[in-house]
């Protein structure tokens, strides 16, 4: 997986289902990331590790309560409405998501990269509602929709049906994510949601705009027109970078076309 994620990389994630590799060499840093945070924050408060969150923040967690503060967090944000997202979209979203642990600064521990990897690779689709409310930290209730199904809890979609995680984890014998630290925190404290459709939204505007291309050439061919609309000498002085592009794109599409005629050809250029 490249790092970072690529528009065509995840086009090819979420397309066609390509499989998810993970360097070594990142999850060695994923994994240093996880150990300084884990001796950092012994001594020390740090929200979202040892307090309570937002208004609740005066609050010290104790310490046997830290990793069931986390299950908390994912499991009382869990509160989406509305449709669930096709899994193109859910298959973007975790790659996004993936993605950006990959950076490792988010201090998660080694075993939500395994766990998101290996989602992807099975393609196992986690529920996540369109509606929910969003705070000033990203997509809150989404992102904790995913954090539930890796935790083995809620509904995933899985060879085209719904399905409890759970179930779907055991007939594949995948061991549900232990929160550690602050993976609960890490797992929804981002915009990995509105990142994924975004993508996609972006791949589908640059397939239509590529199909719109490629009929307005057939046009120009079927009514023989003259290439001066898209000529490079009339764009340039537009100063307008998607025009240029698209005109561009016409002539590639359009370059040896016995039909599309040019005011360079002799036959019609006018005598003196």
């Amino acid at each position: 997986m490249a790092n970072p994620l690529t528009l065509a990389e995840l086009e090819s994630i979420a397309f066609n289902r390509k499989p998810v590799t993970v360097d070594d060499e990142i999850i060695k840093s994923i994994n240093q990331s996880f150990d300084f945070l884990v001796r950092f924050s012994k001594d020390k408060i740090i929200y979202g590790i040892n307090t309570g969150f937002g208004p609740m923040v005066q609050y010290k967690v104790e310490n046997h309560e830290l990793n069931q503060l986390q299950y908390n967090l994912i499991r009382s944000h869990s509160s989406g409405t509305g449709a669930v997202l096709n899994e193109v979209y859910a298959r973007a979203v975790v790659a996004a998501r993936l993605n950006n642990f990959l950076q490792a600064h988010s201090g998660v521990s080694p075993e939500v990269i395994s766990l998101l990897t290996t989602m992807l690779n099975e393609n196992i689709v986690p529920e996540i509602y369109e509606h929910g409310g969003v705070g000033a930290s990203g997509d809150l209730v989404q992102l904790a929709h995913l954090g539930l199904n890796l935790i083995g809890e809620g509904y995933v979609h899985y060879n085209g049906k719904r399905q409890k995680t759970a179930d779907v984890f055991k007939k594949l014998n995948i061991k549900p994510l232990t929160l550690q630290l602050r993976d609960g925190l890490g797992i929804i404290n981002g915009t990995s949601c509105m990142t994924g459709i975004a993508a996609i939204n972006l791949v589908y505007a640059k397939r239509l705009t590529r199909w719109m291309i490629s009929l307005s050439a057939v046009i120009n061919e079927i009514i023989e027109s003259f290439d001066d609309s898209f000529s490079a000498e009339l764009n340039h002085v537009k100063l307008h970078n998607g025009q240029r592009e698209v005109a561009q794109q016409m002539r590639e599409f359009l370059k040896g076309s016995k039909l599309v005629r040019s005011r360079k050809e002799p036959s019609l250029i006018m005598p003196n």
